[in-house]
C-alpha cells in the first residue's frame, strides 16, 4: 500500500511540473502555478504602473511590438504609437486605474506564452481586459491586450442605439480603404 501511495504521489508531482527547454537547453522544471504567480504579477504591476503614472514601469512590461486594443473602434495601437497617445496622460501623474476582481490564465505547452482574461474595476465601471503575454529574457511582458466595456444583456439593445450613427460613419470610413 506504501509503495502504491508514493507512485501516485510520484506521478501527481510530475503531472504538475514540466521542463521548460530554452534554446535546446532543459532548465529547472517550473509548476503551472509557479508560472500563473509570476503572470499576476507582471499584470497587478502593469495596472500598478498606470494608476501611479510609471510611463517606463508600464511600458517596460511591454513587448517592444506589443499593442493596445481600446474601448474605442479606432483603438489598434501598435506600441509606439501607444506611448505618443499615452504619454500626456502619463505626465499629469494620473493614467487609468485598474483593478482585476477576476482573471484566468491559460499557459501554452512551451511555457513561453500565455493567455489571459480578466475583469477589472475601472473609472469606467466593470470592464474586461484579455490578452497574450510572452516569457521575454526570464519576464512575462504583454504582447497584446484588449479592453473591453462589458454591457449588461439587457442593455444592449439601448448601447447600440447610442453608437450606431459613430459605428455607420466608422464602419463606411473602414471600407473605403
Amino acid at each position: 500500500m506504501r509503495i502504491i501511495t508514493f507512485l501516485l504521489l510520484c506521478i501527481l508531482s510530475l503531472s504538475c511540473k514540466t521542463a521548460v527547454k530554452t534554446d535546446n537547453i532543459e532548465t529547472e522544471s517550473v509548476s503551472t502555478e509557479e508560472i500563473k504567480k509570476s503572470i499576476n504579477t507582471s499584470l497587478d504591476l502593469w495596472h500598478k504602473a498606470a494608476a501611479e503614472a510609471n510611463f517606463d514601469n508600464y511600458f517596460n512590461l511591454m513587448t517592444k511590438e506589443g499593442v493596445f486594443i481600446g474601448t474605442d473602434a479606432t483603438e489598434n495601437w501598435q506600441n509606439e504609437a501607444f506611448k505618443i497617445f499615452s504619454k500626456p496622460y502619463f505626465d499629469k501623474g494620473k493614467a487609468w486605474s485598474f483593478t482585476s476582481v477576476e482573471r484566468n490564465i491559460y499557459i501554452y505547452e512551451d511555457q513561453k506564452l500565455a493567455w489571459f482574461d480578466e475583469l477589472l474595476d475601472t473609472q469606467m465601471k466593470l470592464c474586461r481586459g484579455s490578452g497574450i503575454l510572452k516569457l521575454e529574457n526570464g519576464k512575462w511582458k504583454i504582447a497584446h491586450y484588449v479592453l473591453s466595456i462589458t454591457i449588461p444583456n439587457e442593455n444592449v439593445t439601448e448601447v447600440v442605439k447610442l453608437k450606431t450613427d459613430f459605428d455607420s460613419l466608422y464602419t463606411k470610413k473602414l471600407m473605403l480603404k
